[in-house]
């Protein structure tokens, strides 16, 4: 019953256009939603809506995950920035996209988070293989050591674009990010030129910023 729930969720995202591109549509077969809800929400897992993970944080609608891959194009051999990383899904989704020669960096604030996200993502082997990398942190000041990234992505809006992420983004890459109820990508044209493309009604969790 649950595949068949899962198959019919897929199948609507593509039929509606969200999923497009055929290794990320691989990666929402193959890393399953229901893997990285809490527990007492696993009979909503397939419902396309956002689910609470506690601490004020959600995991996404399928939906907006699906937008948002597209818009990001991650691809294999990829290092990629994930911000707000909570329950870990997009994080695996990220992690099958880019495979055995690409390199996922998840950061998350909230310490449970961290551990839950790790965990529920270690059943795919991607924490065993090397493929992701957890670190508790503030997201805001993304990874300085372990730039520049060819792709970021940020679950949680901030209220503009963190100088941080622009720096540590390579030119030629892209970036997602949710700011005032609309998600915008980022291109760097180069050091400092960036396209900036705005695709409004999507409403996000704050993100958390240490004083």
């Amino acid at each position: 019953m649950t595949s068949l729930k899962k198959d019919n969720l897929i199948e609507t995202l593509v039929k509606e256009g969200y999923l497009k591109t055929p290794r990320i549509i691989e990666a929402f077969k193959k890393i399953d939603r229901f893997d990285f809800v809490i527990d007492y929400l696993k009979s909503e897992a397939y419902l396309n809506a956002p689910l609470g993970i506690g601490f004020g944080q959600t995991i996404s609608q399928p939906l907006t995950v699906a937008f948002m891959l597209e818009l990001l194009q991650p691809e294999e051999g990829n290092k990629i920035l994930d911000i707000g990383s909570g329950s870990g899904w997009s994080t695996a989704l990220l992690s099958y996209i880019v495979g055995e020669k690409g390199k996922v960096y998840a950061v998350e604030i909230v310490p449970e988070l961290c551990e839950f996200g790790k965990k529920n993502t270690s059943h795919y082997n991607f924490v065993s293989k090397g493929i992701v990398e957890f670190t508790l942190a503030d997201g805001s000041k993304g990874l300085k050591d372990k730039a520049p990234f060819d792709r970021i992505i940020s679950a949680a809006a901030s209220n503009d674009i963190p100088a941080a992420w622009k720096e540590q983004l390579k030119v030629g890459g892209r970036m997602v990010l949710p700011m005032h109820q609309s998600l915008w990508l980022v291109v760097k044209k180069s050091e400092k030129d960036f396209k900036i493309t705005e695709y409004p009604g999507f409403i996000f969790v704050p993100l958390i910023e240490r004083e």
